[in-house]
Protein backbone atom coordinates (compact mmCIF):
# COMPACT_ATOMS: atom_id res chain seq x y z
CA UNK A 1 0.00 0.00 0.00
CA UNK A 2 1.36 3.40 -0.93
CA UNK A 3 0.71 6.02 1.73
CA UNK A 4 1.53 9.36 0.13
CA UNK A 5 2.86 12.38 2.00
CA UNK A 6 2.89 12.07 5.78
CA UNK A 7 0.35 14.26 7.58
CA UNK A 8 0.46 15.79 11.04
CA UNK A 9 0.65 13.03 13.63
CA UNK A 10 2.77 10.84 11.31
CA UNK A 11 -0.06 9.31 9.26
CA UNK A 12 -0.44 9.92 5.54
CA UNK A 13 -3.89 10.45 3.99
CA UNK A 14 -3.62 6.97 2.50
CA UNK A 15 -2.93 5.45 5.89
CA UNK A 16 -5.84 7.39 7.38
CA UNK A 17 -8.17 6.13 4.63
CA UNK A 18 -7.04 2.53 5.15
CA UNK A 19 -7.48 2.74 8.91
CA UNK A 20 -10.92 4.36 8.85
CA UNK A 21 -12.40 2.35 5.95
CA UNK A 22 -10.73 -1.01 6.56
CA UNK A 23 -9.72 -1.12 2.89
CA UNK A 24 -6.30 -1.21 1.29
CA UNK A 25 -5.26 1.81 -0.76
CA UNK A 26 -3.78 1.77 -4.22
CA UNK A 27 -1.78 4.49 -5.92
CA UNK A 28 -0.63 7.84 -4.61
CA UNK A 29 -3.18 10.18 -2.99
CA UNK A 30 -3.91 13.39 -4.85
CA UNK A 31 -3.32 16.23 -2.42
CA UNK A 32 -5.12 19.59 -2.39
CA UNK A 33 -4.59 21.65 0.75
CA UNK A 34 -6.29 19.94 3.69
CA UNK A 35 -7.96 17.41 1.35
CA UNK A 36 -6.66 14.29 -0.34
CA UNK A 37 -8.32 12.03 -2.90
CA UNK A 38 -7.49 8.40 -2.19
CA UNK A 39 -8.33 5.37 -4.34
CA UNK A 40 -9.32 2.26 -2.39
CA UNK A 41 -8.55 -1.26 -3.53
CA UNK A 42 -12.13 -1.75 -4.75
CA UNK A 43 -11.83 1.23 -7.11
CA UNK A 44 -13.80 3.72 -5.07
CA UNK A 45 -12.31 7.18 -4.66
CA UNK A 46 -12.74 8.83 -1.27
CA UNK A 47 -11.82 12.22 0.11
CA UNK A 48 -9.72 12.35 3.26
CA UNK A 49 -10.27 15.63 5.06
CA UNK A 50 -8.45 16.99 8.11
CA UNK A 51 -10.70 18.97 10.45
CA UNK A 52 -9.87 21.90 12.65
CA UNK A 53 -11.12 20.16 15.79
CA UNK A 54 -12.85 17.04 17.02
CA UNK A 55 -16.09 19.01 17.37
CA UNK A 56 -15.95 20.26 13.78
CA UNK A 57 -15.29 16.76 12.42
CA UNK A 58 -18.03 15.22 14.56
CA UNK A 59 -20.50 17.91 13.52
CA UNK A 60 -19.77 17.51 9.81
CA UNK A 61 -20.07 13.73 9.94
CA UNK A 62 -23.31 13.86 11.93
CA UNK A 63 -24.68 16.54 9.63
CA UNK A 64 -23.96 14.55 6.47
CA UNK A 65 -25.63 11.47 7.93
CA UNK A 66 -28.68 13.46 9.07
CA UNK A 67 -29.11 15.06 5.66
CA UNK A 68 -28.65 11.68 3.97
CA UNK A 69 -31.40 10.12 6.09
CA UNK A 70 -33.90 12.52 4.52
CA UNK A 71 -33.21 10.75 1.18
CA UNK A 72 -33.57 13.97 -0.80
CA UNK A 73 -30.56 16.00 -1.95
CA UNK A 74 -27.46 13.91 -2.52
CA UNK A 75 -24.64 14.18 0.03
CA UNK A 76 -21.37 12.22 0.19
CA UNK A 77 -21.46 9.06 2.29
CA UNK A 78 -19.36 9.05 5.45
CA UNK A 79 -16.93 6.12 5.52
CA UNK A 80 -15.22 6.89 8.80
CA UNK A 81 -13.98 9.55 11.16
CA UNK A 82 -11.91 10.06 14.25
CA UNK A 83 -10.96 13.11 16.29
CA UNK A 84 -9.28 14.92 13.39
CA UNK A 85 -10.02 13.05 10.18
CA UNK A 86 -13.10 12.49 8.04
CA UNK A 87 -13.35 10.10 5.07
CA UNK A 88 -16.23 10.66 2.64
CA UNK A 89 -17.14 9.85 -0.96
CA UNK A 90 -15.62 11.95 -3.68
CA UNK A 91 -18.21 13.64 -5.90
CA UNK A 92 -17.40 13.39 -9.60
CA UNK A 93 -17.84 16.90 -10.97
CA UNK A 94 -20.11 17.87 -13.84
CA UNK A 95 -21.54 21.11 -15.17
CA UNK A 96 -24.51 23.12 -13.94
CA UNK A 97 -27.66 22.26 -15.86
CA UNK A 98 -31.29 23.30 -15.87
CA UNK A 99 -32.33 19.70 -15.27
CA UNK A 100 -30.17 19.42 -12.16
CA UNK A 101 -31.33 22.86 -10.93
CA UNK A 102 -35.00 21.92 -11.22
CA UNK A 103 -34.40 18.66 -9.39
CA UNK A 104 -32.34 20.40 -6.71
CA UNK A 105 -35.13 22.88 -6.02
CA UNK A 106 -37.60 20.06 -5.41
CA UNK A 107 -35.13 18.02 -3.36
CA UNK A 108 -34.18 21.01 -1.19
CA UNK A 109 -37.85 21.60 -0.42
CA UNK A 110 -38.18 17.93 0.59
CA UNK A 111 -35.04 18.15 2.74
CA UNK A 112 -36.44 21.12 4.64
CA UNK A 113 -39.78 19.35 5.04
CA UNK A 114 -38.01 16.39 6.70
CA UNK A 115 -37.91 18.68 9.71
CA UNK A 116 -36.00 18.91 12.97
CA UNK A 117 -36.96 18.54 16.65
CA UNK A 118 -36.41 22.26 17.36
CA UNK A 119 -34.77 25.40 16.09
CA UNK A 120 -31.08 25.02 16.79
CA UNK A 121 -31.34 21.26 17.29
CA UNK A 122 -28.08 19.56 16.29
CA UNK A 123 -28.15 16.40 14.18
CA UNK A 124 -28.52 13.19 16.16
CA UNK A 125 -25.15 12.33 17.72
CA UNK A 126 -23.85 15.74 16.65
CA UNK A 127 -22.22 18.09 19.18
CA UNK A 128 -23.83 21.32 20.32
CA UNK A 129 -20.52 23.10 19.83
CA UNK A 130 -20.26 22.81 16.07
CA UNK A 131 -18.90 25.04 13.31
CA UNK A 132 -19.91 27.04 10.27
CA UNK A 133 -16.92 27.07 7.99
CA UNK A 134 -13.97 28.19 10.13
CA UNK A 135 -16.16 29.75 12.82
CA UNK A 136 -17.70 28.18 15.94
CA UNK A 137 -21.47 27.74 15.92
CA UNK A 138 -23.40 26.64 19.00
CA UNK A 139 -26.56 24.62 18.49
CA UNK A 140 -28.91 25.35 21.38
CA UNK A 141 -32.51 24.19 20.84
CA UNK A 142 -35.36 26.68 21.04
CA UNK A 143 -39.08 26.74 20.24
CA UNK A 144 -39.47 30.30 18.94
CA UNK A 145 -37.44 31.15 15.84
CA UNK A 146 -37.19 34.96 16.27
CA UNK A 147 -36.03 34.62 19.89
CA UNK A 148 -33.63 31.79 19.04
CA UNK A 149 -32.16 33.56 15.99
CA UNK A 150 -31.50 36.71 18.00
CA UNK A 151 -30.03 34.98 21.06
CA UNK A 152 -27.99 32.21 19.47
CA UNK A 153 -27.04 33.57 16.04
CA UNK A 154 -27.11 37.37 15.71
CA UNK A 155 -26.12 38.73 19.11
CA UNK A 156 -23.16 36.42 19.91
CA UNK A 157 -21.45 37.31 16.63
CA UNK A 158 -22.35 40.96 16.92
CA UNK A 159 -20.72 41.08 20.37
CA UNK A 160 -17.62 39.35 19.04
CA UNK A 161 -17.40 41.72 16.07
CA UNK A 162 -17.66 44.71 18.41
CA UNK A 163 -15.11 43.29 20.86
CA UNK A 164 -12.65 42.73 18.01
CA UNK A 165 -13.20 46.19 16.56
CA UNK A 166 -14.76 45.04 13.28
CA UNK A 167 -18.09 46.69 14.11
CA UNK A 168 -17.95 50.02 15.94
CA UNK A 169 -20.00 50.22 19.17
CA UNK A 170 -22.21 52.98 17.76
CA UNK A 171 -23.01 50.82 14.71
CA UNK A 172 -24.15 47.83 16.77
CA UNK A 173 -27.47 49.50 17.56
CA UNK A 174 -28.91 48.76 14.11
CA UNK A 175 -28.32 45.02 14.51
CA UNK A 176 -29.62 45.12 18.08
CA UNK A 177 -32.78 46.78 16.79
CA UNK A 178 -33.23 44.00 14.24
CA UNK A 179 -32.84 41.44 17.06
CA UNK A 180 -35.42 43.25 19.19
CA UNK A 181 -37.91 43.54 16.32
CA UNK A 182 -37.50 40.01 14.97
CA UNK A 183 -41.00 38.90 16.06
CA UNK A 184 -42.51 41.45 13.66
CA UNK A 185 -39.85 41.10 10.95
CA UNK A 186 -39.69 37.31 10.71
CA UNK A 187 -42.92 36.71 8.79
CA UNK A 188 -45.39 33.90 9.49
CA UNK A 189 -44.29 31.20 11.93
CA UNK A 190 -42.74 28.12 10.33
CA UNK A 191 -41.93 24.69 11.79
CA UNK A 192 -38.24 23.83 12.25
CA UNK A 193 -36.71 22.76 8.94
CA UNK A 194 -33.79 20.40 8.39
CA UNK A 195 -31.15 22.83 7.16
CA UNK A 196 -27.85 22.34 5.41
CA UNK A 197 -26.93 25.51 7.31
CA UNK A 198 -24.04 26.80 5.15
CA UNK A 199 -25.62 26.67 1.72
CA UNK A 200 -23.39 29.01 -0.24
CA UNK A 201 -22.36 28.26 -3.81
CA UNK A 202 -19.06 26.65 -2.82
CA UNK A 203 -20.92 23.89 -0.97
CA UNK A 204 -23.19 23.15 -3.94
CA UNK A 205 -21.52 20.64 -6.26
CA UNK A 206 -22.90 19.93 -9.73
CA UNK A 207 -22.24 16.23 -10.18
CA UNK A 208 -21.39 14.19 -13.26
CA UNK A 209 -24.70 12.38 -12.69
CA UNK A 210 -26.59 15.63 -13.51
CA UNK A 211 -27.63 16.09 -9.91
CA UNK A 212 -26.65 18.54 -7.21
CA UNK A 213 -24.64 17.29 -4.24
CA UNK A 214 -24.19 19.20 -0.99
CA UNK A 215 -20.97 19.20 1.04
CA UNK A 216 -19.61 20.83 4.23
CA UNK A 217 -22.91 21.21 6.11
CA UNK A 218 -23.45 23.19 9.29
CA UNK A 219 -26.66 21.21 9.73
CA UNK A 220 -29.23 22.09 12.37
CA UNK A 221 -32.90 22.81 12.81
CA UNK A 222 -33.74 26.27 11.50
CA UNK A 223 -35.90 28.43 9.26
CA UNK A 224 -36.01 27.20 5.68
CA UNK A 225 -35.64 30.73 4.32
CA UNK A 226 -32.12 30.75 5.80
CA UNK A 227 -30.80 28.17 3.32
CA UNK A 228 -32.41 30.06 0.44
CA UNK A 229 -30.92 33.35 1.61
CA UNK A 230 -27.48 31.71 1.67
CA UNK A 231 -27.92 30.63 -1.95
CA UNK A 232 -28.54 34.29 -2.80
CA UNK A 233 -25.58 35.61 -0.82
CA UNK A 234 -22.77 34.62 -3.18
CA UNK A 235 -24.81 33.60 -6.21
CA UNK A 236 -25.57 30.15 -7.60
CA UNK A 237 -25.95 28.89 -11.19
CA UNK A 238 -29.57 28.64 -12.34
CA UNK A 239 -30.79 30.13 -9.06
CA UNK A 240 -34.09 31.26 -10.59
CA UNK A 241 -34.84 27.70 -11.74
CA UNK A 242 -33.91 26.31 -8.30
CA UNK A 243 -36.26 28.73 -6.58
CA UNK A 244 -39.10 28.20 -9.05
CA UNK A 245 -38.92 24.44 -8.53
CA UNK A 246 -38.75 24.92 -4.76
CA UNK A 247 -41.82 27.16 -4.81
CA UNK A 248 -43.77 24.64 -6.88
CA UNK A 249 -42.98 21.91 -4.36
CA UNK A 250 -43.33 23.97 -1.17
CA UNK A 251 -44.58 27.55 -1.62
CA UNK A 252 -42.87 30.13 0.57
CA UNK A 253 -44.73 32.63 2.73
CA UNK A 254 -45.63 35.98 1.19
CA UNK A 255 -42.85 38.53 1.42
CA UNK A 256 -40.05 35.99 1.75
CA UNK A 257 -37.93 37.89 -0.75
CA UNK A 258 -38.01 40.94 1.51
CA UNK A 259 -36.62 38.81 4.34
CA UNK A 260 -33.52 37.58 2.49
CA UNK A 261 -31.32 40.24 4.11
CA UNK A 262 -32.63 39.30 7.54
CA UNK A 263 -31.49 35.71 7.05
CA UNK A 264 -28.19 36.78 5.51
CA UNK A 265 -27.35 38.85 8.57
CA UNK A 266 -25.95 35.90 10.52
CA UNK A 267 -23.53 34.63 7.82
CA UNK A 268 -22.45 38.21 7.12
CA UNK A 269 -21.63 38.71 10.80
CA UNK A 270 -19.70 35.43 10.75
CA UNK A 271 -17.75 36.65 7.74
CA UNK A 272 -17.15 39.99 9.44
CA UNK A 273 -15.53 38.21 12.38
CA UNK A 274 -13.47 35.96 10.12
CA UNK A 275 -12.57 38.30 7.28
CA UNK A 276 -12.95 41.88 8.41
CA UNK A 277 -14.58 45.22 7.88
CA UNK A 278 -15.92 44.75 4.36
CA UNK A 279 -18.35 42.10 5.55
CA UNK A 280 -19.24 44.19 8.60
CA UNK A 281 -20.41 46.93 6.25
CA UNK A 282 -22.50 44.40 4.31
CA UNK A 283 -24.02 43.14 7.57
CA UNK A 284 -24.93 46.66 8.63
CA UNK A 285 -26.50 47.32 5.22
CA UNK A 286 -28.52 44.09 5.51
CA UNK A 287 -29.71 45.14 8.96
CA UNK A 288 -30.83 48.56 7.72
CA UNK A 289 -32.58 46.91 4.77
CA UNK A 290 -34.41 44.50 7.08
CA UNK A 291 -35.64 47.39 9.20
CA UNK A 292 -36.72 49.39 6.17
CA UNK A 293 -38.46 46.49 4.49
Amino acid sequence: MSGGTAAAGGESPGEVAARLTGRAVRGEPRLSGALAEVTLDDGRVVVVKRGDSDGAVAAEAAGLRWLARADTVRVPAVHGRDGRWLVIDRVASGRPSVTAADRFGRELAALHAAGAPAFGAPPPDGPRDAAIGLAPMRNVPGTDWPEWYAEHRLLPYLRRAVDEGTVRPAEAAVVEEVAARLPELAGPAEPPARLHGDLWNGNVLWGADDRVWLIDPAAHGGHRETDLAMLHLFGCPHLDRILDAYQEAAPLADGWGDRIGLHQLFPLLVHAVLFGRGYAEQALAAARSALAG
